[in-house]
């Protein structure tokens, strides 16, 4: 097979080969594994099938790419930039796009390899191109180049020659072309400024950090709501949130939800930046971000009891994300009544509201319920235990109802809520007093999927695992879970047949 193989690319090497010959090629080079080429590739072999690309005909360029994209995987990335940086260069600046393709996921390859990556950082007309990728009509193109360039931007060496050289004024002119290109270029910004300190120092001197920031709080409405996104990124690492803060942009979000109340267009915003402040909670400090900024939790209480089904769903997202940890669980335990009142209305909407906002509501008390073992104190499983109690008049029942329509989606959000509580001594109690409820979960039948059939098997496993199940659900029941555990989720009892002489 691999002699057949070289054979072909010999033939391709020393004269142009028909189109008949590339496809040929092509199929016979798909089924030698490309290490066994190694040896026997040369650079006229790859110099001759990039000369093959410089046509206007399609049918060769994609075969043409498909042979490159095989051979190349043979090569060490060391090798492809040092003898074939020109025909790179040539690539990214192709008509074709999957020929554009090619290159840059080449010089994916190669930044991600610490010995050949200085050599692009010796390349700045190979980083120009790469910078141009970015304002390509194809957002594969654009994505490859974007991910290249987060990677060069990891040494001081790459942020140097992105941000302290004429580069940078490349990738202002890429960000010129359109609004959407600018928002790439913002995404790389944020990328690379979520590496280290000192990355987003040079991201902010650079000026582009500022320019977002400016966006952000600028008049348009729906810029608001695009930078928001990639703000929020950036307060995911401790280093981004000190200068947010630092840059009084925290504060400034929250006069914008203040100001949220007269501004007839604020739907269009106000969703992301309530996000930004459930992130920000959950990775700070639930307490302190509550308490500094009261307008955050006032404002999501508000969007859960409006009646428009958009902003109850960020806001009940929020409140799972919120209530993911214990400290968020007593924030939203101190506003007292007001949450239990809504906690009614979000059992009500996983109950009755369109689907999607059914699985969002069903997420959130998962969520919202949940209690590692270390944690449960008496105090807390008290208020998990009144919180379940909030959700409906019979909640047991509730959630038992949505886990047997036929909807996978729902089953498994259902089965996710008792997965949630399944740990605490008070849900076990109640689900061994509802009739028919164990034997529910030991009911393999009722699982019609394999997404169904792993979360009923995360639901055991969670009840297996507590330390009070045993004495609370009784040792029948207990051993009749353990052996389901140990089945496994896909487990099918086998069922044994009796021949009878005569029969057809």
């Amino acid at each position: 097979m691999a002699e057949a193989a070289v054979e072909l690319l010999e033939r391709t090497a020393r004269r142009d080969a028909a189109l008949e010959e590339l496809r040929a090629l092509r199929v016979a080079l798909q089924a030698v594994p490309p290490a066994a080429l190694r040896a026997r590739l040369g650079e006229h072999h790859l110099g001759a099938l990039f000369g093959l690309l410089a046509v206007h005909d399609r049918e060769q360029v994609s075969a043409c790419v498909s042979i490159l994209e095989r051979l190349l995987q043979a090569l060490d990335p060391l090798y492809v930039i040092q003898n074939l940086r020109e025909e790179l260069q040539k690539g990214l600046l192709h008509p074709d796009d999957s020929v554009k393709i090619l290159a840059t996921s080449q010089v994916g390859r190669i930044v991600e390899d610490s010995a050949a990556v200085t050599e692009i950082l010796h390349s700045p007309e190979l980083l120009r191109q790469i910078i141009n990728c970015i304002g390509g009509e194809k957002i594969a193109v654009a994505k490859e180049a974007i991910k290249s360039l987060s990677r060069v931007a990891q040494s001081q060496e790459g942020l140097e020659a992105l941000f302290g050289s004429s580069l940078l004024s490349d990738l202002r002119n890429v960000m010129a072309t359109s609004d959407v290109v600018r928002y790439r270029v913002y995404e790389l910004i944020v990328e690379i400024s979520s590496v280290s300190a000192e990355s987003l120092n040079y991201c902010a001197n650079s000026g582009l950090i500022p320019e977002l920031i400016g966006e952000l709080t600028g008049e348009d409405v729906l810029v608001r709501a695009t930078c928001i996104e990639m703000v929020t990124s950036l307060a995911h690492t401790p280093h981004g949130r000190q200068y947010l803060a630092q840059q009084g942009v925290i504060d400034k979000i929250s006069n914008i939800i203040l100001g949220a109340e007269s501004d007839p267009f604020s739907s269009f915003y106000l969703p992301g930046f309530v996000k930004f402040f459930g992130n920000l909670a959950v990775v700070d400090s639930p307490q302190q971000i509550c308490e500094r900024y009261p307008v955050f939790m006032e404002k999501v209480f508000e969007m859960a009891e409006s009646q428009d089904p958009t902003m109850i769903g960020v806001a009940v997202d929020t409140l799972g994300i919120l209530g993911s940890n214990v400290e968020g669980k007593q924030v939203l335990q101190k506003t007292r009544s007001r949450f239990q009142n809504l906690l009614s209305k979000i059992g009500h909407q996983a109950k009755n509201a369109p689907t999607e906002l059914r699985l969002r509501c069903l997420d959130a008390i998962s969520s919202l319920l949940y209690l590692p073992p270390e944690q449960q104190t008496e105090d807390l499983l008290r208020m998990t235990e009144s919180w379940f109690t909030s959700l409906s008049s019979q909640p047991l029942e509730l959630f038992r109802s949505i886990s047997t329509q036929p909807f996978p989606d729902l089953h498994c959000g259902a089965l996710r809520v008792f997965t949630a509580i399944a740990n605490q001594p008070w849900a076990q109690k109640l689900m061994l007093n509802s009739p028919g409820f164990v034997e529910y979960v030991v009911d393999r039948s009722v699982e019609p999927d394999k997404a169904s059939k792993d979360a009923k098997y995360e639901l055991v496993k969670a009840l297996v695992n507590s330390k009070s199940i045993a004495e609370i659900f009784g040792n029948q029941y207990y051993l009749r879970l353990r052996a389901y555990l140990h089945e496994g989720p896909y487990y099918v009892k086998a069922v044994s047949t009796t021949a009878v002489e005569g029969a057809e």
